[in-house]
């Protein structure tokens, strides 16, 4: 028998009611009377899917009004005759939703969406609305709500929403593992997928093809390929036009989201043929330095303080200091809060999952070695939640 249409790896409606409890919570202690939510991709857009289960897809704005006392009314584009979407098997805690023909590449219609939540706030009667990851909001959007909400205090919810997302349940736990078990047999295949003649947009796509077998959504495969000497950097899918040659070394970034749209990151070096010595001493120190901070890593510590650590123990090692974001949260969103760069203020918590990932990189740029693995923080400390070896992985090459 056929399976019947519906979501693949939903979240459980207990944990849905988990998150709006804590949210309506936050709300009632500030006075808020509804949260506005707008994303518009799975990458660095899961404020949305945290209260719908709903992701927002390729760059079309989905918006969702969460009042305090009811539930959700949502907008996505589309429009008659169609029925709004999504379709009925797929929501839960929305009561109305509405669809409308707005795309951002036609300006005449960036109204539409926002004339429909502006209407619902009035027909509530809210006085306080709090706008969640205003970063993710476009500028017309929020202008037109501020035109047209006299007497409506709107305020940036988005810390207080940050500090519930950040903490993760058990059921977030075991999916965030699922994303990570997902990688580690990505891994683990690699060495049946690199080859000399194949250029890195093939393995890109060869790699994506499994992660959607196992579960999995969507990716940043950030892929760089060198011959020995030269630094393999990491690059984004637009510059992946390298043909890999026997001899090379692949530098390889899984940057992937698992079942129910968790996402984790791995990175490793494969080596067609024997690793460069100088790689391998790099390497070494970026493992070192990856489980130097993740020692550090310990509920209430401040960020910052894990940074400056690790910077000082690799300067003292001969590398450069890491000024990128060096650790990260991570859960719905591929980059989440807690960041570890300035003027982060989350302490750490129990049950943060976090992407670490220090660089090793030579003053003279020659040489250049990245160990990315997550970690769950615990009571006892961080755990290290991949199974794949952190090493430089051969791949014997025959002529």
């Amino acid at each position: 028998m056929a399976r019947e249409r519906g979501v693949r790896n939903p979240i459980s409606k207990a944990e849905l009611e988990r998150r709006w409890k804590l949210i309506r919570a936050a709300m009632a202690k500030k006075g808020i009377d509804s949260l506005v939510v707008q994303n518009d991709n799975k990458w660095l857009g899961g404020y949305l899917r945290y209260f719908c289960d709903i992701p927002g897809e390729h760059n079309y704005p989905k918006t969702v009004l969460f009042p305090l006392n009811e539930e959700m009314t949502m907008i996505n584009s589309g429009g008659e005759p169609l029925p709004p979407s999504p379709p009925d098997w797929a929501i839960r805690g929305v009561k109305q939703r509405f669809g409308r023909p707005y795309f951002r590449t036609l300006n005449y219609t960036n109204e539409m969406d926002a004339s429909i939540i502006t209407q619902a706030i009035k027909s509530r009667g809210d006085k306080r609305v709090g706008v969640v990851g205003f970063g993710m909001m476009d500028a017309f959007f929020y202008t037109y709500l501020n035109q047209n909400l006299p007497g409506v205090e709107i305020i940036d919810f988005t810390d207080d929403i940050d500090y519930i997302k950040a903490i993760k349940s058990q059921e977030e736990m075991d999916l965030i593992r699922k994303a990570c078990q997902c990688q580690d047999i990505i891994c683990a295949a690699m060495p049946t997928i690199i080859r000399p003649g194949k250029y890195e947009y093939q393995l890109r796509g060869e790699i994506f093809d499994i992660l959607l077998e196992l579960g999995g959504e969507e990716a940043l495969i950030m892929i760089g390929s060198a011959s020995p000497g030269a630094q393999t950097g990491q690059f984004h899918p637009y510059y992946q036009n390298r043909q890999i040659k026997q001899g090379d070394q692949v530098l390889i970034m899984l940057e992937m989201n698992g079942p129910g749209g968790y996402w984790g990151e791995i990175a490793r070096t494969w080596s067609l043929g024997e690793p460069p010595a100088d790689l391998v001493k790099a390497f070494a120190a970026a493992k070192e330095a990856q489980r130097f901070a993740a020692g550090l890593l310990q509920p209430g510590v401040i960020p910052q303080t894990v940074v400056d650590a690790v910077n000082d123990f690799m300067v003292a090692k001969g590398y450069l200091a890491d000024k990128r974001l060096m650790i990260h949260g991570q859960g719905y969103d591929l980059v989440e809060r807690p960041g570890f760069q300035p003027g982060e203020t989350m302490p750490l918590q129990t049950n943060m999952c976090l992407a670490v990932h220090p660089i090793a990189l030579t003053p003279d740029f020659k040489t250049y070695a990245f160990c990315c693995d997550d970690y769950l923080l615990t009571e006892n400390g961080a755990e290290l939640l991949h199974k794949t070896p952190q090493e430089i992985i051969t791949i014997p090459c025959f002529d």
